[in-house]
């Protein structure tokens, strides 16, 4: 039988294995309940500035057979922070969220100063690595990185951000390469530190908000840059793209990243079919893992590995009030039909 780490990586790179892998990659689809810190005996939000608790969390998602990986961190505000953004940290059941922006303008970037990797949050995620490339053997860490747009729109007001991407594309291109090259920078060190892959997610550069063209010019662009950086280092990559789907598969068809992971509102059927030989990973729905018995979890489950999910996930980040036993059911049921 492969172990977790080996049949990750078969199927990331595009092979057949003994079944599927059932993973959650942690950052933006962080895989921390209430239910799982209460196993821990590790809590939020002390753990987002604690190396060894964070890895704890992680560690503790694996061998309680929530999902079959290591991912870090635990939220989306690693990088805007550590760039100047303000962020609230939460609570046990809250994620950290942005609640101010460093600049109004794009004409402003050039305050935004590069992230320091060896101090605050940055510096946790790295060492959190290092304690779970020496304490796990057999499992994958997954490394996260949220994407260009998201980090840029939470460094910047939102709203102007997607204003000037059309009124001041020069500048916004210079901007949007910062971030990306900061992103970079932040992903080679968890590399470093020991991650196997590296999980890009990018909510705020979808094509529904952008429309199509922008959403090639910029965030494809700056997605497929970073990924490529990550897999040129030897890491695996994985992107996970919000929204539909439907207008923008030519785009998507752009990023080269091992896999592709989509919300539940993308049918796998489609996204199969509009991305032929693609590693696609998810869509268990996180509604129904919050809210549904745990068959009806199985049930999307089946459906999910039925449809053409090579990597089974939840869709997006678990609500962290979800039920644990709903949450074990993707993993339980992968290994039912396998006769695992």
């Amino acid at each position: 039988m492969l172990t977790a780490s080996e049949r990750l990586t078969t199927v990331l790179d595009g092979g057949k294995a003994d079944r599927p892998p059932c993973i959650c990659p942690g950052g933006m689809m962080n895989m921390v309940t209430v239910g799982l810190q209460e196993e821990a005996q590790v809590y939020l939000p002390e753990a987002h500035h604690d190396a060894r608790m964070m890895a704890r969390l992680a560690e503790t998602a694996y061998e309680k057979g929530y999902f079959e990986n290591c991912g870090v961190p635990f939220c989306m505000t690693v990088e805007a922070e550590a760039l100047g953004a303000q962020v609230v940290m939460g609570k046990e059941h809250i994620e950290p969220h942005v609640t101010g922006y460093l600049i109004d303008d794009v004409h402003d970037y050039p305050q935004v100063k590069p992230m320091d990797l060896g101090s605050g949050r940055c510096k946790v995620v790295l060492d959190a690595i290092r304690i779970l490339r020496e304490e796990t053997q057999g499992v994958p860490i997954v490394g996260n990185l949220v994407g260009p747009v998201s980090v840029a729109s939470s460094v910047m007001e939102p709203t102007r951000f997607y204003k000037q991407l059309s009124k001041e594309p020069a500048l916004s291109h210079e901007y949007l390469d910062f971030i990306t090259d900061e992103l970079i920078r932040f992903g080679l060190a968890e590399i470093e530190a020991g991650a196997d892959v590296i999980a890009i997610s990018d909510p705020s550069g979808t094509g529904e908000i952008m429309g199509p063209r922008l959403f090639g010019e910029y965030a494809v662009t700056s997605i497929d840059r970073l990924q490529k950086a990550m897999r040129d280092a030897g890491a695996r990559t994985i992107v996970h793209i919000c929204g539909q789907m439907h207008a923008v598969y030519p785009q998507i068809r752009r990023i080269g990243s091992n896999a592709l992971s989509f919300d539940a509102v993308v049918p796998l059927r489609e996204a199969r079919e509009n991305l032929p030989g693609r590693v696609i990973m998810g869509n268990v729905s996180t509604f129904a893992i919050a809210l549904r018995e745990e068959g009806k979890v199985a049930t999307l489950t089946r459906s999910a590995m039925k449809n053409g999910s090579d990597i089974i996930s939840p869709a997006c980040g678990l609500d962290m009030g979800s039920p644990s036993d709903n949450v074990r059911a993707l993993l339980k049921t992968v290994k039912a039909c396998n006769g695992d």
